[in-house]
């Protein structure tokens, strides 16, 4: 690996401003980038502009946190040697259990990945992301035009032009941390990372993890109900829109009676009472149908990418550790945020086990092994 020249900076607010510097200490970041008119209307957008201009003279890639998350004491080693392997790439070290992209990081996780691209139509997470300072500077010139508030949003839309979005890390070593939110996001109630994993686990897979590159179509959960996210979907007309599984199931060459018949006959009966005793006999169904799609297209992935299975390979039990991360999280996630709060690690249990019942059935979705192409790098 070539040697990379790395500085960071943690964006804050004057209200988290002692948390952001507590952060910056524990991991080693260089310092502060503070709200330049704390008292004006909310936007991210504003501390990020600052952050992203915060980086040292001669480095060759800036770190952004933002100053509610937790990380590892090795972040910034873990950070430093992603992007000498990826050195051009933006790279995405945290990604919510509950969005499109959280869909994509675990089921690269199922399927045995390290990496995995971006959703190119949603947000791109921002809670800890890296750039090379060419692009950094990119980002700034074209965000000063942009009357939106969200830096997630804005990043999107900027990586959107460069046609390339950006590789999220499949192992999540940053955490979020509270559910509180300056810029307006507190009505999504607990968001936490989608694989969540020590320094120690996400090292092999960062270095030497495959790389998913095409999610195809992507199941994925919001508010107690299973979407589907067709192929193309960023063209689509409306990109945002939310297609249920059901309407956007024909597309994918599976009909929904194929769908319910493997539900029928091999979803666990006592597991799946007891889901519905506890969050509702809706959402019991939806989740495991929603984990038995996730599970066909993780088996896909694998497929097509001749990958080893999570447990063997060169990540070896990191891998399946970050698999079983990513089952603990989908339960949780999938429920509406009013519910989550609910949730004890004797319910973590139980939705983790039921979610692994469905994925390993996944497989039973599949046709014939297709064609197989190279998808490491």
């Amino acid at each position: 690996m070539s040697t990379t020249s790395l500085s960071s900076a943690v964006m804050t607010h004057p209200v988290r401003e002692a948390q952001a510097a507590a952060l910056a200490a524990r991991l080693g970041l260089d310092g502060l980038a503070r709200d330049p008119d704390p008292d004006g209307p909310p936007s991210a957008l504003r501390t990020a502009l600052v952050a992203w201009a915060a980086r040292a003279a001669g480095a060759d890639h800036h770190l952004v946190v933002q100053d509610d998350v937790a990380g590892p004491p090795e972040l910034l080693a873990l950070v430093a040697g992603s992007v000498a392997r990826f050195p051009d790439e933006a790279l995405v070290f945290y990604t919510n259990w509950h969005a499109r992209n959280g869909a994509a990081a675990r089921l690269a996780a199922l399927a045995g990945a390290g990496w995995v691209r971006a959703v190119p139509e949603e947000f791109a997470p921002t809670l800890a992301i890296c750039l090379p300072v060419g692009t950094a500077d990119a980002f700034r010139s074209f965000a000063a035009e942009t009357g939106e508030r969200h830096d997630d949003e804005v990043m999107a839309a900027f990586l959107r032009t460069t046609g390339r979005s950006a590789l999220l890390a499949v192992p999540s070593v940053v955490e979020h941390i509270g559910t509180s939110s300056i810029n307006g996001h507190a009505a999504q109630g607990i968001r936490l990372a989608v694989c969540p994993v020590g320094a120690a686990d996400a090292r092999p897979l960062l270095e030497r993890g495959w790389v998913l590159e095409e999610v195809d179509w992507l199941p994925y959960m919001r508010y107690g109900e299973g979407y589907l996210r067709p192929v193309g979907h960023e063209r689509d007309a409306d990109p945002r829109r939310h297609p249920r599984w059901t309407e956007a199931l024909p597309d994918t060459g599976l009909t929904e009676g194929r769908v319910r018949d493997v539900a029928r006959r091999h979803r666990p009966g006592g597991a799946a009472a007891e889901v519905g005793r506890l969050f509702g006999t809706a959402f019991a169904d939806e989740l495991w149908i929603h984990c038995l799609l996730l599970g066909r297209q993780a088996e896909d992935a694998a497929r097509r990418h001749q990958a080893p299975p999570p447990g063997s390979g060169p990540a070896g039990a990191a891998a399946a550790r970050v698999r079983t991360a990513a089952l603990s999280t989908v339960g949780p996630a999938g429920l509406p945020p009013e519910r989550r709060p609910e949730v004890t690690p004797e319910h973590t249990a139980l939705l983790t086990a039921y979610a692994d019942s469905a994925v390993r059935r996944g497989g039973l979705l599949l046709g014939p092994a297709p064609r197989t192409r190279a998808g490491t790098r």
